[in-house]
């Protein structure tokens, strides 16, 4: 019948050609490159600014999510580890291994016992490569798996509602892993799960103790605010390699926060200093997968009153726990998805070419995108720092301030659909981080550094924060 089918389908798709594509989008008014650079500004990838108000409704009634016309092909970031890969045989072990730990089937309570949170609370599993009553054969090398406080993250993931049959499917299915190196500092390795919800970092001993430590306070974070935008933590894990080479890789499971069928365009971490804050590469250079930082964001994002009272509750309310717990150098990672011109789901205005063949642009108001938030079957589910609909307003520096951390708003706006997250949250102030304040601080002016006290650190990186998104007025 399946043969049929396919033949029948085939015989369709013959005598009825597919329609040619539609021609592309006209570009965004151009800039020239001395303005460019002077003003620090990287243009949306083709697309064009929004329309005022009165411009437009929208008329989908359709209720299917349509799919982005280049989610399937898009590059994927990161270097597969296939066979004869330097980590291909870590790849294997940290498989086993969580494969091992997530298929033991065990009740689930919410209310732990402290001792469930005792940094001591580790489970040790020897692999050797012919099995045990325990383990299965395999064709890597002899190593050990260490598991961190495994009831806590069972109960992290069962609160995350992480279904505990696709978690293992994600991560340890026939599809490799994607390595990539760490843009920041912390010298970290990723690995990233081929269907991009999950993402593997591999931490410094401080980081795991900084983790174990803050764990009861996270824990009940994590009950507390079901909205919450910092880092969600799925399983803290090591591998130990037995014999001559007694390597540890400790690492970390987490939410991968760009996880989604939607390109993302750009990138952007936004911690709120400016010493340093520019990532100082040529625009060839820069693409979407280019982790942009405070001083060149070049837009003011703008969202919807009740999200954006949402979003500002809870930016406090994760700030506080980040204080308490004394910890600084965490940034606003925000991913830009600029509307598909081609989104049957908007009304559009037409233009016409010298050739008079006609392309299309969208156009989306804020009273379309009230209606827009509202109805669940228009998009992905919206949440808090996912699929959020809003409007980019493009904004310029000026000339004579080179560290003006918000440029002047221009009055041109993209509509953008908006994903963020609260990252790197492992680093608490410690002697190092103390050191490096008082030293920087000699040099440049205190308040610009991004080493400071995290009391200081929360507030002022609020005070970037609202100003980079607003309310929708």
């Amino acid at each position: 019948m399946y043969k049929g089918l396919r033949l029948a389908k085939a015989h369709l798709h013959h005598q009825s050609p597919s329609p040619p594509p539609p021609p592309p989008p006209p570009p965004p008014p151009p800039v020239t490159a001395s303005a460019r650079r002077r003003l620090h500004i990287f243009a949306p990838m083709s697309v064009a600014p929004a329309a005022d108000d009165a411009a437009s409704t929208s008329t989908s009634s359709s209720g299917e999510e349509p799919p982005h016309p280049t989610a399937r092909n898009r590059r994927k970031q990161g270097e597969a580890i296939a066979k004869g890969h330097k980590n291909y045989e870590l790849m294997l072990n940290l498989q086993l291994g969580i494969r091992h730990s997530v298929g033991k089937q065990h009740p689930v309570t919410l209310d732990l016992k402290a001792s469930a949170f005792n940094p001591k609370e580790k489970v040790w599993t020897r692999f050797p490569p012919e099995g045990t009553k325990y383990t299965p054969p395999h064709q890597s090398c002899d190593f050990r798996w260490k598991d961190y406080c495994p009831v806590v993250f069972r109960t992290l993931r069962k609160l995350f509602k992480v279904d505990a049959a696709d978690y293992m499917m994600s991560l340890c299915g026939n599809d490799a892993l994607r390595e990539f190196s760490s843009p920041g500092k912390s010298g970290s390795f990723f690995y990233l799960t081929n269907d991009d919800r999950y993402m593997i970092k591999t931490m410094k001993k401080s980081e795991v103790k900084v983790l174990l430590r803050m764990l009861p306070a996270y824990y009940n974070h994590v009950r507390a605010c079901e909205d919450m935008l910092v880092t969600k933590f799925f399983g803290l894990h090591c591998v130990k390699l037995t014999g001559a080479n007694q390597k540890k890789v400790r690492f970390v499971i987490m939410g991968n926060l760009f996880s989604s069928k939607y390109p993302i365009h750009r990138r952007f971490d936004l911690k709120g200093s400016s010493h340093g804050r520019m990532i100082g590469k040529p625009e060839a250079d820069i693409d979407e997968y280019t982790t942009l930082k405070d001083l060149d964001l070049n837009f003011i994002f703008r969202l919807q009153k009740s999200w954006f009272e949402d979003f500002q509750k809870q930016v406090d309310r994760d700030c506080e726990f980040l204080e308490q717990e004394r910890i600084m150098d965490y940034s606003l990672l925000v991913g830009v998805h600029f509307r598909d011109t081609r989104d049957k789901h908007f009304t559009t205005e037409g233009a016409c070419d010298a050739d008079n063949s006609r392309h299309t642009t969208p156009r989306l108001s804020r009273d379309d995108i009230n209606k827009f938030i509202y109805d669940p079957n228009r998009w992905a589910p919206i949440r808090l720092g996912a699929n959020m609909p809003a409007r980019a307003e493009l904004t310029v520096r000026r000339s004579d301030c080179d560290f003006q951390q918000i440029g002047e708003p221009t009055g041109e706006f993209y509509d953008v659909v908006l994903y963020f997250g609260i990252i790197d949250i492992l680093q608490d102030y410690d002697i190092t981080k103390k050191l490096e304040h008082a030293y920087k601080s000699i040099q440049y002016d205190p308040t610009s550094i991004s080493a400071v006290d995290p009391k200081q650190y929360a507030k002022r990186f609020r005070d970037f924060i609202y100003k980079a998104f607003a309310e929708d007025i």
